[in-house]
C-alpha cells in the first residue's frame, strides 16, 4: 500500500507541538480553505504528517501520524467540511526552519513555499525524506 506524506501548519500561540504531545491526539479542525479540504479528505491512516509552527517559530517542529480517515468537522457551523485525527509521534531534534526549506533545491517547491496560505498540503516521499534526514530525525 503507497503512503502518503503531508505537512500541517499551527500557529504556536493557537495549538503548539508542545500542546499536541500533550494531547497525544487531535481533531485537525477548523480549516475552511477548499484546496486544504481536498488534502484533509485524501489522507489515509497511517500517512506521515509534518507539524510547522507558523508565525512566530516559523519550523517543522514535529512529526504526526493520521489514525483516523476525513470525517465531518463539528466545529463547521455551516458548509461541508473535514477533519482527520492525527496522533503525536516525535518531537524533531534540529527543527527545520523556513529559511532553510526557501534555500533548499529539494525543499524549495513545497507548497509551503509556493502557497504559503494553504494549511494542510502534500509532500513528496522525496521532501519527506529530506525532511526527516534535515531533521535528523
Amino acid at each position: 500500500m503507497a503512503r502518503n506524506y503531508w505537512f500541517v501548519k499551527s500557529e504556536p500561540e493557537a495549538y503548539s507541538w508542545t500542546a499536541f504531545v500533550l494531547d497525544g491526539r487531535t481533531a485537525w479542525t477548523g480549516v475552511r480553505n477548499y484546496a486544504a479540504r481536498l488534502n484533509l479528505r485524501a489522507m489515509k491512516k497511517g500517512d506521515a504528517v509534518f507539524f510547522y509552527h507558523s508565525v512566530t517559530d516559523k519550523a517543522v517542529v514535529g512529526l504526526a501520524r493520521v489514525e483516523r480517515e476525513a470525517y465531518p468537522d463539528s466545529t463547521a457551523a455551516e458548509g461541508d467540511w473535514s477533519c482527520v485525527d492525527i496522533v503525536a509521534v516525535k518531537t524533531l531534534k534540529n527543527p527545520v526552519t523556513l529559511d532553510h526549506i526557501k534555500t533548499d533545491s529539494i525543499l524549495k517547491d513545497m507548497p509551503l513555499v509556493k502557497c504559503s496560505r494553504l494549511s494542510v498540503s502534500p509532500l513528496t516521499e522525496t521532501q519527506f525524506k529530506h525532511l526527516l534526514m534535515l531533521a535528523e530525525t
